[in-house]
């Protein structure tokens, strides 16, 4: 089985090295990086400006993945969802 991983950071920089490191530890096969606008309550009302990571792995990385990026991560508890997915049997494989 596949997973997409979802991962929200504070940087460019910080999506780049984090995705950098997943993908040079073949961790995961890619990591796509895009801005995002965050509105969310974390010590009251928030929004902030933050970078989204996007990574392709399979499901049984899942949890070795997160705790990697916990240890990379700035924030202390960073937003790690993953979704199992299905997709063309071409591209996953």
């Amino acid at each position: 089985m596949f997973s997409v991983i979802y991962i929200t950071t504070s940087s460019l920089g910080e999506a780049k090295f984090i995705g950098r490191t997943l993908v040079e530890e073949r961790l995961v096969a890619c990591a796509n990086i895009f801005p995002i606008t965050s509105i969310y309550h974390w010590d009251g009302l928030q929004e902030n400006e933050e970078v989204a990571l996007l990574v392709k792995t399979t499901t049984e990385k899942v949890k070795i993945i997160e705790r990697r990026v916990k240890e990379l991560h700035s924030y202390d508890v960073p937003c790690i969802i993953s979704f199992i997915i299905d997709g063309s049997e071409d591209y996953l494989t």
